[in-house]
């Protein structure tokens, strides 16, 4: 990690908009704001203020860290469209992570796990790839609680990322959407 990394990082995969930002090799400041709707209107001016607040602007920015989830799906989308955004605009590198890895920079030989919807968890056991299971099947599971540590671990997996390896972030869907397309036939549109 370059010494002079400043990154912004933020996550709306679930029921808050959370940032933090890294410089001088450590999270300096998070912010949690807790909402279960309207991320997509509150992100933007919730960062900009935050790096007001702390006397950067975005030009001030080397990278962006991004919550992937798994999560709420809307809100996965939310924060990785305007990392990617960000990342085009200022020409800096977006790095994903997923919130089970996160958890894992927390409790590197835990399980991390992350309530879904069915008393279901999505659960990731070190070295092993993230699964949907019944949460009555992981009671060692650690679960993200603490928001603010959550953005934190995630500020500073981002920060440490190789840059150069990273690809663009996308979201980490372990289930298909609850969401069905209509099983009625569209109507026909005359010209």
């Amino acid at each position: 990690m370059p010494s002079d990394t400043t990154l912004l990082a933020f996550d709306t995969s679930a029921a808050h908009c959370a940032a933090a930002l890294f410089c001088d090799g450590r999270v300096v400041a998070t912010r949690v704001d807790a909402m279960a709707r309207g991320q997509v209107e509150h992100l933007m001016p919730m960062l900009e203020t935050f790096l007001a607040q702390h006397g950067k602007t975005w030009a001030d920015l080397s990278r962006i860290g991004v919550g992937i989830g798994p999560g709420n799906f809307t809100g996965i989308r939310i924060s990785v469209s305007a990392a990617r955004g960000l990342a085009l605009g200022l020409g800096v590198p977006a790095i994903g992570v997923s919130t089970l890895n996160a958890l894992h920079h927390l409790h590197p030989k835990a399980t991390a796990a992350v309530a879904a919807p069915r008393d279901m968890i999505y659960a990731q056991s070190p070295g092993g790839a993230p699964a949907l299971i019944a949460a009555c099947d992981a009671p060692e599971a650690i679960f993200a609680e603490d928001a603010h540590a959550l953005i934190t671990a995630l500020a500073e997996v981002a920060a440490r990322a190789d840059a150069l390896a990273a690809v663009r972030p996308k979201p980490l869907y372990i289930k298909p959407a609850d969401a069905a397309p209509a099983r009625d036939t569209a109507p026909v549109i005359l010209s």
